[in-house]
């Protein structure tokens, strides 16, 4: 089983984190932030990642310490249960269409983390989520996930729709690029012989 568990306590933030690369997309979410909740959820039922996050953060100062915390926490959860990489097709990419929007999500598990975002809002905040913190949120996970991630919406007006479909953008780029590819198991794929 691809799993990994793991607490991140600091004096700004308490976090429990599991996940389950191999599950069916259960969540049970929980950050205080509701707009965040919701992405997280999407998160995980596009993925196939089981994924329990609970945070306990200094929401009464704002909101960045959880939501960068929490993207510390998953990354680093994703990229414990991943292992060596050994059989995974490391590569994928998703078009993620929303109404009017559509956003373009292309990813490596390379283990060189890397984002680039081309990606905008018209909205300070979406529900009580600041959408500034979006983009930390991506660079955050990216980083302790060890991903190379690029994330462009190509368009869009609707700042909630401009959101989902760059989650769920990852979420489909994700499930695909963990997967087990048949062809390789149990081989890095990487002519280095290392990620």
């Amino acid at each position: 089983m691809r799993t990994a568990t793991l607490r991140r306590d600091t004096s700004e933030t308490r976090i429990s984190v599991s996940v389950n690369l191999d599950g069916t997309g259960r969540y049970d979410i929980h950050t205080g932030v509701g707009f965040f909740d919701h992405m997280l959820e999407q998160l995980a039922r596009h993925s196939l990642i089981d994924v329990t996050l609970h945070c306990d953060g200094d929401l009464h100062i704002d909101q960045h310490h959880t939501v960068e915390d929490s993207a510390l926490a998953l990354g680093s959860a994703v990229a414990q249960a991943l292992g060596e990489k050994r059989g995974i097709r490391r590569y994928a990419d998703a078009l993620s269409p929303m109404d009017e929007t559509l956003t373009r999500v292309a990813l490596d598990i390379s283990g060189r983390p890397w984002l680039v975002w081309k990606t905008a809002f018209t909205q300070t905040r979406l529900g009580e989520m600041d959408t500034e913190l979006f983009q930390h949120w991506f660079h955050s996970f990216a980083q302790t996930a060890g991903i190379t991630l690029h994330v462009e919406t190509l368009y869009g007006d609707n700042n909630h729709h401009i959101a989902e479909s760059a989650f769920k953008g990852l979420a489909r780029a994700l499930r695909e690029a963990i997967e087990i590819d048949p062809r390789k198991v149990g081989v890095i794929p990487s002519t280095k012989g290392t990620l």
